[in-house]
Order: structure tokens, then C-alpha cells, then sequence
């Protein structure tokens, strides 16, 4: 047997809002769209990708999952994530070397510290 991850679902109040924000921040394109579904991808033809799906209510509790993205460079990602619209939030990480964000609704995510030469 075998499986290919196809995708990531994330449910969202305004599906196209918010995956253009992510298009944006990941320099994704835009693969499918309709009233209640909106897909991006590394590339047209490269998996996985993230579909927005339409659902009602907003997130009113912790995410059980989140993306983590490893940078060049931390400190430049934070700032441009940050001025794209993202926020910080405290989810009880304490002091560490990733910094966690939200994006437009809500939903957390790390910068990681960049990867040290091996």
C-alpha cells in the first residue's frame, strides 16, 4: 500500500482571505478557489498543499496542530511575517528558540531557530 499527502485542511471563516495570506507569506500559488474551498501549493504540480475549507464559526480553542517553519533567518522572517499581519502569542512556550504567531484567525505557528552548520 501507499499513500501521498495530498494536503493540510484548515478550516476557515473567509477561506480565500486567509489562504491568500498564506500564498502570500509561503510565496505559494493559488491552485483551486471556489465559495468555500481555497488551495495553494509549493507549485502547481508539487504536494502538499493547503486547503481552506468554509466553516461558521471562528476557532474559539488551542489548535491541536500546527505548522513549524524552518528560516535563513529568524529574525527577518519573524519581522516580515509580522508586518504581513501575523501576531505573537504566548501558548505557554516560555523562553525558547522558536517564536510562535498567529495568523489572521488565529491559527499558531513557529519560526524556528535556523539550522546550525553540521
Amino acid at each position: 500500500m501507499t499513500l501521498e499527502w495530498e494536503q493540510v485542511i484548515v478550516h476557515a471563516v473567509d477561506p480565500a482571505a486567509l489562504g491568500q495570506w498564506w500564498a502570500d507569506a509561503l510565496g505559494w500559488v493559488v491552485v483551486h478557489t471556489s465559495d468555500d474551498e481555497f488551495e495553494i501549493r509549493p507549485a502547481p504540480d508539487r504536494l502538499p498543499g493547503l486547503d481552506f475549507v468554509r466553516v461558521d464559526e471562528a476557532r474559539t480553542a488551542k489548535s491541536r496542530l500546527h505548522l513549524d517553519f524552518r528560516p535563513d533567518d529568524q529574525d527577518a522572517e519573524v519581522a516580515r511575517l509580522l508586518a504581513h499581519g501575523a501576531r505573537r502569542v504566548d501558548i505557554g512556550q516560555g523562553e525558547q528558540s522558536w517564536v510562535v504567531l498567529a495568523d489572521p484567525e488565529g491559527n499558531e505557528f513557529c519560526v524556528l531557530a535556523q539550522r546550525r552548520p553540521q
